[in-house]
């Protein structure tokens, strides 16, 4: 009776039920506790980085992180990440076939709200002119690098490279015929911020009734900070094509190659007798009247050598602090240091330096160690580097005669020593 008066009190059976809560939140941590030092085997625990998985169990739990894997990259993908979509379906399925999201198994970089970004060091990584990301925006990944990268600023979306806008060129080389603008272009095409157009688009000379938007259609894709450059060398010799670029943009930047313009000449005349073996010789093309030595400056590859005749027409639209003038030689001879030029001209980080050149004795000049998109030596093609024809040291004579004047007002209108008279 005195035992059950007791348990039928109600303070009794409160610190009855709070005895038995704490014995049971005990039993419980010890249990846990226990498990943690893996020594519980009835229940299934997260399996240790360094533990070896084996058997079903392995394949099971590979299986999940799978699934969970393309769930979370299928969300990305359709855009429920604010800041994150792919500009297409084909950008989606070949970002499917990376892991994003263990930055343990893809070696993957996140900064987080308030990490600096050095920008030279991401330039050297190819990730240039790229604003800081929010935490677990995709930057770079040594699995998803150089494919992709993350184009922030207005849009944030993650796309290939390649990926971007078309614009007109801020930057073009406008000549000169067998100067060396080949060689340059390609030399150019190293630097991460240069995008260009690989073939020649005449858009100023030859295809002008297209309209500009034509003429965009031609140009590369580029992301925000890149440069959008062509290079068609007939534009310097081209009366209309100063008006007509100035119409387009009256900041655009133009890059002008000469080379010694005898030398060039000739190399002009080995590359026309290449497809027409049939042309009259040298000697008969370059002169008039071989008897008095009159000088034929119809023929396009005497008239083109006449720089300081075109630069006339070109000033007239752009100033002199807006074209750069290359050596063709200096091209040759010191490949970086006419690149640095170039490259401050545009106004970009010195990146194409001595390091990318090699000479080929064969061919008689320079060659990328690595070309764009390559990870082999490039040199340019067989039409570059052609042997010249022996041209009558006399006929050679009349010619520097000839151009030594327009040499030398072409040296005091660029301010430059091209050295072709010494």
């Amino acid at each position: 009776m005195a035992f059950s008066r007791v348990y039928s009190d109600p303070l009794s059976r409160g610190i009855f039920k709070k005895f038995v809560v704490m014995l049971c939140s005990l039993l419980t941590s010890l249990y846990l506790l226990h498990c943690l030092t893996d020594r519980c085997s009835s229940m299934p625990t997260p399996v240790k980085a360094s533990s070896q998985v084996v058997g079903f169990f392995a394949s099971e739990l590979h299986d999940l992180r799978s699934l969970r894997r393309k769930r979370l990259l299928q969300k990305w993908t359709t855009g429920s990440k604010p800041g994150l979509s792919y500009e297409s379906a084909d950008d989606a399925k070949r970002a499917s076939e990376y892991s994003r999201f263990n930055d343990a198994d893809t070696g993957q970089v996140f900064y987080e709200p308030g990490h600096q970004v050095d920008s030279d060091n991401e330039k050297n990584r190819g990730l240039s002119h790229y604003t800081q990301p929010s935490l677990g925006d995709i930057v770079y990944s040594k699995r998803l690098a150089p494919r992709f990268m993350l184009k922030t600023g207005s849009t944030g979306k993650l796309s290939p490279l390649g990926d971007g806008t078309k614009k007109l060129p801020q930057a073009m080389i406008i000549g000169v015929k067998k100067g060396g603008t080949r060689a340059l272009l390609e030399f150019l095409r190293v630097h991460p911020d240069i995008r260009a157009v690989g073939a020649e688009p005449h858009f100023f000379d030859r295809n002008y009734e297209n309209g500009l938007e034509w003429y965009r259609e031609l140009m590369p894709k580029t992301l925000e900070g890149q440069i959008t450059m062509e290079k068609t060398p007939s534009y310097f010799v081209t009366r209309e094509a100063p008006a007509r670029i100035s119409a387009m943009s009256r900041d655009t930047k133009l890059i002008v190659v000469v080379r010694d313009p005898v030398t060039r000449a000739i190399s002009d005349y080995t590359q026309t007798l290449s497809k027409k073996p049939d042309i009259p010789t040298f000697e008969s093309l370059t002169f008039k009247n071989r008897t008095t030595g009159l000088i034929d400056t119809s023929w396009s590859a005497i008239q083109i050598g006449i720089y300081a005749k075109h630069l006339d027409n070109w000033l007239q639209y752009f100033p002199m602090g807006q074209i750069l003038f290359v050596s063709g030689e200096r091209l040759i001879s010191d490949p970086a240091g006419e690149l640095g030029r170039v490259q401050d001209f545009l106004g970009l980080k010195r990146i194409i330096t001595d390091k990318h050149f090699y000479f080929n004795q064969t061919k008689g000049f320079p060659c990328l160690k690595k070309a764009e998109g390559s990870s082999k030596p490039h040199c340019l093609g067989k039409t570059k580097g052609r042997t010249h024809p022996n041209i009558h040291p006399e006929v050679v004579q009349r010619l520097r005669d000839f151009y030594r004047p327009f040499n030398m007002k072409f040296y005091q209108m660029t301010g430059q020593i091209f050295g072709w008279d010494d």
